[in-house]
């Protein structure tokens, strides 16, 4: 099994290289998705961020309303990190369940948005990062998700900066080009990372 961790800002086109990945036989992990599912209503984890945040954070059915709870914490990094210590312990305790259940020789991808924030390339055989300029970020994000400029740029502030990912990473996936330059490109990512998960690991 070889575990890749897969990361890039925010507006980088991470989605769109992990389903690219999928589509050749990856194994995805999504870090994000488990990280709604384990504050759904009802589970020990809403429960905790309802107690450090505030009823306030529920919509009017009981679930997490996730825009008022962003807005609350992306512009505090105090509170930022109080949700993080809820939710990154639940979300790495199934992850790792969800790895263990993979076929032994399986190229496993872990979609981690704050991998590189969070310190977590060393728990990865490869880190991959989604690279984009901040400009691309910046209109995806307006353009595609609708978020006002202010509250993008205020997303991409809360997270590491473009050299601090490209640090930690051992194969940069540049996303400032067209799709299908993109899908050239993770189609030699795909034959690299098939290649790693064949040959033992150098010590």
């Amino acid at each position: 099994m070889l575990t890749v961790g897969l990361t890039g800002g925010i507006g980088a086109g991470k989605s769109e290289v992990s389903r690219l990945l999928v589509r050749h036989g990856a194994v995805l992990i999504d870090a994000d998705r488990i990280a709604r599912e384990v504050v759904e209503p009802g589970t020990p984890g809403l429960a905790a961020v309802v107690k450090a945040f505030g009823e306030e954070i529920l919509a009017e059915d009981g679930s997490l309303d996730r825009p008022r709870l962003g807005a609350l914490v992306f512009s505090d990094p105090e509170k930022l990190a109080t949700l993080n210590s809820i939710v990154h312990p639940l979300v790495g305790a199934r992850s790792r369940e969800l790895e263990e259940a993979a076929p032994e020789d399986a190229v496993v991808v872990h979609d981690v948005p704050l991998l590189t924030e969070n310190g977590l390339a060393p728990l990865y055989d490869v880190v991959i990062v989604v690279d984009a300029s901040p400009g691309t970020q910046l209109d995806r994000l307006v353009r595609l998700r609708g978020m006002s400029e202010e509250d993008a740029r205020a997303r991409m502030a809360a997270q590491a900066t473009r050299e601090q990912r490209r640090a930690v990473a051992d194969i940069v996936v540049d996303n400032d080009v067209p799709l299908d330059a993109l899908e050239r490109r993770v189609e030699e990512v795909w034959a690299d990372l098939v290649r790693r998960a064949r040959d033992p690991r150098p010590e």
